[in-house]
């Protein structure tokens, strides 16, 4: 009886391994690469569990908030990043190479020389590299980030380092449309805005000159919102992104649990705050923090004012915003992706 019980054990192990396969995501993202391994069990059913996933912090877009280009030595960079871990991907975890997918964000994408970095991949991986626009990016997002349930009452908003991106669904004729609203303002390119401004690259003239900034911020995401009005009148504002990763984070000090998690408003004031006041303070609480220790490793004091700025603003303009729910958005980091290399390894080429 046992040997039965074994045998059947093991088949159905051999059963799972021989249908789950493999899929390899890597992201060029404004402040860096990230990788993602998922084992598929169904492409039909969207069922997976993320084996893997990590970032280099190569940051390709800080000559766009310069003069509108992809700096050549960090097209260099990123063409040796994503080079190393597709290797990786291929001899380490065994991926087929046609299971394997490279992507640039949409922020990225604002670049005028977008078409280097697509050689530069192309060369050393002898794949091609598609660059994903923000309203693509959001409609992907928007599939990973809000529960199903909550849909057609909800708009979500992604800070990523080139651009903010969004959007929402409407039921028409018993179909969910998404509108995408976008804006071009991430936590990079508004950093190197405010550095271009400032002449002894302190962090006291950083900030005096990012507050001058606000209100052209605030217009920017007023345009962003009024261009599609109804993004305003959701009753749930799901936040995702870098800029709210690292203000969870610093918050709570600990991973998220759950993968949507209610957050205060006015917590991103205080954290805004400390970040711009207080620095040390999270310095401090990092030495004994693995989790807040990534988040400064990530992003340095400046591009985590800005990144904090952000946020605050994109939620200060909607109106009411103080009686609607915010939730942070645990899998906002890869949920894109992921969405992504779902509908490409199901040979989708195109969403609408």
């Amino acid at each position: 009886m046992k040997e039965k019980i074994y045998y059947l054990i093991i088949c159905l192990i051999l059963t799972y391994t021989a249908q789950a396969q493999l899929y390899g995501g890597k992201e060029n993202g404004s402040k860096g690469i990230k990788m993602t391994v998922l084992q598929v069990e169904s492409i039909k059913r969207n069922t997976y569990d993320v084996k893997e996933f990590w970032t280099e912090n190569v940051g390709i877009a800080t000559g766009i908030g310069i003069d509108g280009t992809l700096l050549k030595e960090d097209i260099e960079k990123a063409g040796g990043v994503v080079y190393n871990n597709y290797k990786r991907m291929l001899n380490e975890y065994k991926i087929e190479d046609k299971n394997i997918f490279i992507v640039a964000s949409s922020g990225v994408g604002l670049a005028t020389n977008t078409n280097d970095l697509v050689v530069k991949i192309k060369e050393v991986t002898n794949k091609k590299i598609e660059i994903i626009s923000s309203s693509l990016e959001a409609k992907l997002l928007l599939r990973g980030c809000i529960p199903p349930k909550n849909y057609l009452s909800s708009v979500i908003i992604d800070i990523g380092g080139g651009n903010t991106k969004g959007g929402y669904a409407k039921d028409i004729n018993d179909s969910s449309v998404f509108f995408p609203i976008s804006c071009d303002l991430g936590t990079v390119t508004l950093t190197e805005i405010i550095n271009k401004k400032c002449k002894q690259k302190t962090i006291f003239e950083f900030n005096e000159n990012l507050f001058d900034y606000l209100p052209t911020m605030r217009e920017s995401f007023k345009k962003m919102y009024t261009s599609r009005p109804e993004s305003q009148d959701k009753s749930n504002v799901y936040i995702s992104g870098g800029a709210a990763w690292a203000f969870y984070t610093l918050l709570n000090g600990v991973k998220a649990e759950e993968n949507f998690t209610q957050v205060q408003y006015d917590d991103i004031l205080a954290i805004r705050t400390i970040a711009e006041n207080n620095y040390q303070r999270f310095v401090t609480s990092a030495e004994s923090n693995v989790e807040m220790k990534k988040v400064l490793n990530t992003y340095q004091q400046k591009y985590l004012i800005a990144a904090f700025n952000l946020l605050e603003t994109s939620l200060e303009v909607i109106p009411n915003i103080q009686s609607k729910k915010i939730y942070f958005a645990k899998q906002g980091q890869i949920a894109w992706l992921v969405s992504y290399v779902f509908d490409n390894a199901k040979g989708v080429k195109q969403i609408y």
